[in-house]
């Protein structure tokens, strides 16, 4: 039974992108892995991604590092195998070679598993602790480097990234990693020579003697390691004085981080500039696809933003009631629920509010479904996952459509298919105490409703001044798919429902 190696090279996982960061390996070399084994974890601009080895064998060499972009097709892992030995007939991706095969590089599909996965990928959560702590080592051993000192910095220049890596330092490559762990850092001091001419030693005692400086200020040079030689001098008859010497320690020395700690798990992808004031975060995968979302819906679709201040003294009422109700007992019931509900019932009469505009061929899409696009913060940036047919639900089915969406989402298990072909979204800013905002357009929908936070305020009821839970909601709408009167009357009708949640009752 002979052995050969096999190349895996990074599989198109269906989502329509054309590369993906290796985010973490599970194995190691020298580690024997089995067909359809998690071998690694990878990150889209969608979605966290587990692959499977396609292969049974062990792992010969690990071809690209946590950290670094590449290109579908490429190699990745690098597995010894027997002859007969692998996953079931059909599971060896198309296209691998040996080692030292010449296509070796070219695309190809993963094992039969991952295959099934292609279009729905496996989603795992984001990151791990190890890999945030592996980070924040590198930013303690640049800040370790990058010491103050008086003697000064050397430049580095920056390294040749390593195989496989994408890119500049910065986006996401290995020559960033190589950078955060290679500062400069101050050469050690030279040692003296064993004897020095006696011409230089009388120069250099000549030019020690001509700096004018007090013996106070010569102290706090000598603590602050600096060379009175080197100072400019501003006082009076060409004196040092003490603020000389405190702006030349100021600009020589390296400064560290002083406002920020350098432990926050948002810093933890990113290099420290080597005077220690920066930290530079590669924008990838979720970030830089709601980046690129959002600046195309803002110079893309006109929009018009309209805010209403609404009475929900009755809304809060209906929620307390359904806490107590045990059909409600397993799941969480909160004003939002009713607010999704209020949307859903305000579609219902403002049905070309679900539209979206297809610019290529010039048309309005109406939509006679909704997909309710819920706007959720979560460690890897801001996702909108939607409720598939919202509108088919009743409030315990929406109630626990929204439970299950959310928790998906806190986990980083959110898939693409969840995110996709929303028709009208949502966004609590209320979560958060802030009262109202004008939300951006979710691309592809031609509505975004901001629900405010609630408070106990003053408010004229009944011909009274009287303490009533009060919020307000704010609507984003598309100009060219509504105009100002659809918009109007889309929020005023979200505003009814809760005011009166009754008036879900005749419009359901």
């Amino acid at each position: 039974m002979s052995l050969k190696n096999q190349r895996f090279p990074l599989p198109d996982v269906g989502e329509g992108l054309t590369e993906a960061e290796i985010v973490e390996w599970q194995v190691a070399v020298g580690d024997t892995v089995e067909v359809n084994q998690t071998i690694v974890e990878i990150e889209t601009a969608k979605s966290l991604v587990d692959l499977p080895s396609p292969w049974t064998g062990t792992v010969a060499a690990l071809l690209v590092q946590a950290g670094t972009t590449v290109d579908v097709g490429t190699p990745i892992i690098e597995i010894t195998v027997s002859d007969g030995a692998g996953g079931p007939a059909g599971s060896t991706p198309n296209g691998t070679a040996s080692a030292a095969g010449p296509d070796a590089g070219s695309g190809g599909a993963p094992a039969e598993g991952a295959q099934d996965e292609s279009s729905g990928s496996v989603l795992v959560g984001y990151g791990t602790a190890e890999a945030k702590a592996s980070g924040r080592r590198r930013r303690h051993q640049v800040a370790s480097a990058a010491a103050p000192t008086s003697a000064p910095t050397v430049p580095v220049a920056e390294p040749a990234p390593a195989a496989g890596s994408v890119g500049p330092a910065g986006s996401g490559g290995a020559a960033a990693t190589a950078v955060a762990t290679k500062a400069p850092a101050a050469p050690a001091q030279a040692p003296a020579p064993a004897a020095a001419p006696a011409s230089d030693t009388g120069t250099t005692t000549a030019a020690r003697a001509r700096v004018l400086a007090k013996p106070p200020v010569r102290k706090l040079a000598k603590d602050l390691g600096v060379d009175l030689a080197g100072v400019h001098a501003s006082g009076p008859g060409g004196i040092v004085t003490r603020e000389d010497v405190v702006s030349h320690a100021e600009r020589s020395s390296v400064r560290t981080l002083t406002h920020y700690p350098d432990d926050e798990p948002w810093l933890a992808s990113g290099v420290v500039s080597p005077d220690g004031r920066q930290t530079r975060v590669p924008v990838r995968s979720v970030r830089k696809r709601t980046a690129e979302a959002m600046v195309a819906s803002a110079f893309t679709a006109p929009h018009v933003t309209v805010l209403h201040s609404v009475d929900v003294t009755k809304t809060m009422k209906l929620v307390a009631n359904l806490r107590e109700d045990r059909d409600f007992a397993d799941v969480k019931v909160t004003p939002l629920l009713i607010a999704a509900k209020a949307i859903l019932l305000a579609v219902k009469r403002h049905p070309q509010i679900n539209a979206s505009w297809d610019d290529a061929a010039q048309e309005i899409v109406y939509k006679h479904y909704v997909n309710l696009g819920i706007a959720a913060a979560t460690p890897r940036g801001l996702v909108v996952p939607n409720i598939k047919d919202a509108h088919t639900l009743d409030l315990l089915g929406l109630a626990k459509a929204l439970a299950g969406l959310t928790a998906t989402a806190r986990a980083g298990r959110t898939s693409v298919t969840d995110m996709s072909d929303g028709t009208i979204t949502i966004t609590n800013l209320g979560v958060f105490g802030i009262d109202t905002g004008t939300p951006i357009l979710n691309p592809g929908e031609a509505g975004i409703l901001a629900f405010g936070a609630i408070r106990k305020q003053p408010w004229v009821h009944k011909g009274k001044v009287k303490p009533r839970w009060v919020t307000q909601l704010s609507f984003s709408f598309d100009h060219r798919l509504a105009d100002g009167e659809l918009g109007a009357r889309f929020i005023k009708d979200v505003a009814r429902v809760l005011e009166e949640p009754a008036h879900g009752l005749v419009w359901g």
